[in-house]
């Protein structure tokens, strides 16, 4: 069948459509112009430090580009002084830690490997014209070799990889330069100065304007993943079980705690980028000089494995096999009541993480939890299901077998956390204060409000009120 077109779409060609789109140009730049002011707007509300960020490196570049402004400046580096530019820009990162790497890679790698490109060099030069070109190409093809299988290694990689890089490429400007240029020494000197001043720059303006450092993002972002995971069981139990009318009410705020412990599962790399980082930088606020940054992997990983076991859970919410309401309805009171209680425990540990305050309160839920849990297990052993379809069984037995793994997954962080606490010296809560007594009798320590907790001596000892 034919379509019928109308003698004006007949008559158009290329001109017209030409003019009609010149026509719409104008409307189409406006749409376009607002879409990226709303897309600029939206991340700097996301996170202001982004936009004094920018300001801090544009006033770190501008303080090094004096070298090339200023004629005693420039007189004393010469075009090397590009070289300091070249630095800010690599060198400055968000992060105060970031920064200190990088930097601090730079400089050491920039030293030793211009000290041996000299050295290399000058015995290049012991074995004449003829044989100088050989040795220095065998010194890069050795040190080249070296350093990038040392980049292999991930300890090396994880905080010593740009260092590394820099090494193999300073030493190869130097040694093989020195083949044309006889003022080999002169310009390892200004290399290694300007990259100073350069380096010196960044970490000045990074750590004294408004200093963005991630240890402190680390200590949050542990944090708020087991948050994630608390929110998630508190609105595991309405979600599964739909036992009331408010839950209509609430579906999409239970949806949105539903979905919040999936970043939790693809965070492992953050963590340790971060961990990396925080290494580097030296005590501030409540975080003192070498602390134990490597333990918040650990609990960065005891709560992936949590979040592994969530997804499995969450996958049940949206099973095609689904055990019917009446059945489901005999375990519902002890998995809600197991749920609510991890939700309670998470939350609390994330809570009093966040403020580095050290409380037993987490480990009051996680033993309602296992009471519950216990409960469940007795019920569980019962012949309560024993007419039902063993199909229809499965998929809640399923759910309250997760409910008792994640338990101990649970438990797990908590000690974790605890464990972090005493290594880092986090601040008791406000409890009762009596003199020293047996170390046995720390057991007894119980939370009370975090918000005015002080620091206690070390003499003291925390028990039950």
């Amino acid at each position: 069948m034919e379509t019928l077109t109308s003698p004006q779409q007949q008559s158009s060609g290329p001109i017209t459509r030409g003019c009609q789109w010149f026509k719409a140009l104008p409307n189409k730049f406006c749409d376009k112009t607002m879409e990226i002011v709303r897309k600029t707007k939206k991340l700097g509300q996301d996170d202001p430090r982004r936009i004094v960020h920018s300001l801090k490196v544009g006033l770190a570049l501008t303080l090094v580009s004096l070298f090339y402004y200023f004629k005693p400046l420039y007189d004393g580096f010469g075009d090397s002084a590009m070289w300091a530019v070249l630095t800010v820009v690599v060198v400055f990162e968000f992060s105060v830690g970031a920064t200190l790497g990088k930097g601090f890679n730079r400089m050491l790698a920039t030293f030793v490997a211009g000290g041996l490109g000299v050295g290399a060099h000058c015995l290049a030069t012991l074995a004449g014209r003829k044989g100088e070109p050989i040795l220095i190409a065998t010194f890069v093809f050795i040190i080249a070799v070296i350093m990038t299988f040392m980049r292999f290694f991930p300890k090396m990689k994880a905080r010593y990889d740009y260092g590394l890089l820099i090494f193999i490429l300073t030493f190869c400007l130097v040694s093989v330069s020195g083949y044309r240029d006889d003022q080999v020494l002169k310009m390892a000197h200004e290399r290694f100065s300007t990259i100073l001043v350069g380096s010196c720059a960044s970490l000045i303006v990074c750590i004294c304007v408004c200093p963005v450092w991630i240890g402190e993002d680390l200590h949050n972002w542990v944090a708020t993943n087991m948050e994630k995971l608390g929110n998630f069981f508190q609105a595991f139990g309405d979600e599964y079980f739909k036992v009331s009318e408010e839950h209509d009410q609430s579906g999409e705020n239970n949806k949105s705690y539903l979905q919040g412990y999936r970043s939790v599962l693809t965070s492992k790399s953050s963590e340790e980028t971060m961990a990396n980082f925080a290494r580097w930088e030296p005590g501030h606020g409540p975080f003192g000089y070498r602390h134990p940054w490597k333990m918040y992997l650990k609990i960065g990983n005891l709560t992936r494995d949590c979040a592994y076991k969530v997804e499995a859970l969450n996958n049940y919410l949206n099973s095609k096999i689904q055990t019917p309401v009446e059945i489901r309805g005999k375990i519902q009171g002890q998995c809600k009541r197991v749920s609510l209680e991890c939700s309670r425990a998470l939350k609390e540990m994330a809570s009093t993480f966040r403020k580095m305050v050290r409380t037993r309160s987490a480990i009051v839920h996680i033993d309602s939890s296992k009471e519950a849990a216990e409960e469940l297990k007795t019920l569980l052993r019962t012949n309560l299901w024993e007419e039902a379809d063993l199909l229809e069984i499965i998929p809640a037995a399923s759910v309250a077998s997760l409910l008792l793994e994640i338990i101990e997954c649970i438990e797990k962080i908590s000690e974790a956390v605890n464990e972090l606490a005493k290594a880092a010296a986090f601040r008791n809560g406000n409890a009762t204060v009596l003199p020293e007594q047996p170390d046995s009798i720390h057991q007894g320590e119980v939370q009370h409000d975090s918000s005015t907790a002080m620091p206690v001596p070390h003499i003291a000892i925390i028990v039950a009120e």
